[in-house]
């Protein structure tokens, strides 16, 4: 009885983590994918984004070419894939910057 418990309490926990992220496994956001090259503005984003130093939804790694791999960000003044607007609260989602092994968690 008690395994089963615990079992059914990992479960729900397991659950509850995959479903606090806005990005599914597959490193999209509402249907825009979180790799390739991004403009920064002031108003209307594709996504609101805040940068944090733990429990991040997406690592980045800033890259200067070829910006394949989710997590992997090369910034643009114009031919973007998506937008991002920097915020201090209230995001779409939370994003780490880091020098290897960027991506989902």
């Amino acid at each position: 009885m008690r395994k089963t418990i615990l079992s059914v309490l990992a479960l729900l926990l397991l659950t509850a983590t995959a479903l606090a992220s806005p990005i599914n496994d597959g490193g999209y956001f509402k249907g825009i994918r979180l790799a390739g090259k991004v403009r920064i503005v002031d108003a209307f984003p594709d996504i609101k984004v805040q940068v944090v130093s733990s429990f991040p939804d997406l690592k980045v790694k800033v890259v200067e070419s070829f910006p394949d791999e989710i997590g992997e960000w090369q910034f643009v003044e114009h031919g973007e894939d998506f937008t991002i607007q920097f915020v201090d609260a209230f995001p779409d989602i939370k994003i780490k910057y880091v020098t290897a092994f960027p991506g989902l968690r």
